[in-house]
């Protein structure tokens, strides 16, 4: 079979954000695009003649056309063996899991996460090394410096793959084994949690909704908690994988989720609700007439994780995003267990698991983890509340309200303002940075500054730097802000600004969280000039 060598040129904006390149669908069906990616990435990756890569994505569009172009792609770069979960599919955990589980140099992951999907949607590819994570940026700089210098891409002539059907088959001399996608994470899963007592749970009558969001999710699901699990059909809804996710924007949030969260607040709510995200790797999580916060979550799976087999010893430690609200802190501080404040991006939690120092991590856009794979875990999450909920045999809704009743309850919000005009939103991160020497002290409306900071980030196992990665408030009153541009969006720039404020008092943990935050959210958009910087009074999304 014929290696062809293919000249080509360099595209400028292919440097990798903190989860890959995400661009919109158009943009990677640009002649070559795609070819000059991949090719950058698999010339910096070291050793990998004759070794094991792992392909997959979510099932988005443009997927399938992508995963052939990588087969053959691989092929001509010498990989040994490649590992593609059947019809082009793999949720990100369950990419993760693979790499681990067989050894593999590292996977393409092809997924734009929680972006919405279709023909004007986004896609993305990231590199995952081989200890399962996204990979560090040292690497994907190399990527980038590739890129904007690369003349030539190789790739074998060969008719596609048939993804449908499981089994080995040959590309040249490389061998392509097509893998049952859910298989290898239900087996991990199965060591993790308790099936048998959740099994019991669901035989006793217990309710939920599981809404896959018509992503990848859907068929783990399915397979894991109405097959494995005994749930009863149809507790897993919007299941099949879409290419444009049937309309659903795929992140699970209560604006986004909306159906589930009518349901979950209605008159006939079942007894716990879930979803997850467009790759697999979020989750959301609601009470019968209560949605738990991703940061609450993280807090009540770290004070309750002994419950599951998988973490019947204990845990090492957590870490959280720095957005992410405190709650977790005082969990840590009570088990007396190691505790981490990182930048966003899972590749600085995977540091910390590779050496032992936490066991749980988690981030406030509904990402939650633990040292048994490298990438965040939606349905994980999901099994280990409802491995909670079993053996406690308590509502999910005591559950949270016991939990802010021993800790103290996190009020909780995020404002999005999504696709912002690039330069005034760092306009307003560069205004915003000069005014942090003179803020101490200043009172704005009933909160008064008592510290702020632009946070950097030393990592503690090999001490790197990585600075800049979010503006924070700390309010005299408990309260506290914080601003930073997300680098997941594709097209202009999302700032997100995180309001908390923390209530000790048990009778005042019911208050509706608009009134509780109104203060911080006046005094946030004050400090920051928002309305005046963006031209939006209000945010494009609340969560």
């Amino acid at each position: 079979m014929v290696t062809t060598r293919i000249p080509t040129t360099p595209f400028s904006d292919q440097r990798p954000g903190t989860s890959g390149l995400r661009k919109k669908v158009t943009v990677f069906q640009q002649p070559r695009y795609v070819e000059n990616f991949i090719q950058s990435i698999f010339d910096n990756v070291e050793g990998a003649q004759g070794s094991t890569l792992v392909i997959g994505g979510d099932g988005r569009y443009f997927n399938d056309a992508v995963v052939q172009i990588a087969i053959r792609m691989a092929a001509a770069h010498g990989f040994g063996r490649v590992l593609v979960g059947q019809g082009g599919l793999l949720s990100t955990p369950a990419a993760s899991c693979v790499i681990r589980k067989h050894k593999a140099i590292g996977g393409l992951v092809l997924s734009a996460s929680h972006n919405p999907g279709g023909p004007d949607g986004d896609f993305g590819i990231k590199f995952n090394m081989s200890h399962g994570g996204p990979a560090p940026e040292s690497f994907t700089e190399a990527v980038f410096k590739r890129a904007s210098a690369i003349t030539e891409y190789r790739i074998v002539d060969a008719p596609d793959i048939d993804l449908s059907r499981i089994g080995p088959t040959k590309v040249g001399e490389m061998t392509v084994e097509v893998i049952d996608p859910v298989a290898d994470y239900a087996e991990l899963m199965e060591q993790l949690v308790d099936f048998g007592k959740i099994a019991d749970l669901f035989r006793s009558g217990f309710r939920m909704r599981f809404d896959a969001l018509s992503a990848i999710t859907g068929p783990y699901a399915k397979a894991i908690l109405e097959g494995r699990l005994g749930a009863p059909a149809g507790t897993v809804v919007n299941g099949e994988p879409k290419p444009d996710f049937g309309g659903h924007h795929p992140d699970p949030n209560p604006v986004h989720a909306h159906d589930l969260m009518e349901l979950m607040l209605g008159p006939d709510a079942p007894d716990f609700g879930a979803a997850s995200d467009g790759d697999g790797d979020r989750n959301m999580i609601v009470a019968r007439g209560l949605f738990v916060t991703p940061s609450d979550s993280l807090a009540i799976l770290a004070s309750h994780a002994h419950l599951a087999p998988g973490y019947a010893k204990g845990l090492a430690g957590v870490a959280r995003s720095m957005p992410t609200s405190r709650a977790a802190d005082r969990v840590a501080k009570k088990l007396g267990i190691n505790f981490f404040e990182t930048p966003t991006g899972w590749k600085f939690f995977a540091n910390l698991l590779d050496a032992g120092l936490i066991t749980l991590c988690g981030e406030e856009s509904a990402g939650t983890g633990s040292n048994h794979i490298r990438e965040k875990d939606g349905l994980w999450a999901v099994l280990l509340w409802l491995n909670i909920l079993a053996v406690t045999r308590k509502p999910a809704d005591q559950i949270v309200r016991e939990h802010w009743a021993a800790f103290g309850r996190d009020y909780y919000t995020r404002h999005d303002y999504e696709e912002l005009e690039t330069a005034p939103a760092n306009e307003l991160m560069d205004a915003l940075r000069k005014k942090l020497p003179a803020l101490p002290g200043q009172r704005f409306g009933s909160l008064t500054v008592q510290s702020c900071d632009d946070f950097a980030y030393t990592d503690p196992v090999d001490q790197s730097v990585t600075p800049k990665q979010g503006i924070r408030i700390l309010f005299e009153e408990d309260a506290r802000a914080v601003f930073r541009l997300s680098g997941t969006g594709t097209s202009g720039a999302t700032l997100r600004v995180y309001l908390e404020r923390f209530e000790p008092d048990t009778d005042r943990h019911d208050l509706p969280t608009a009134d509780v935050l109104a203060p911080v959210v006046q005094a946030a958009n004050e400090i920051a000039e928002i309305a005046a910087r963006t031209g939006r009074d209000e945010p494009s999304v609340i969560t």
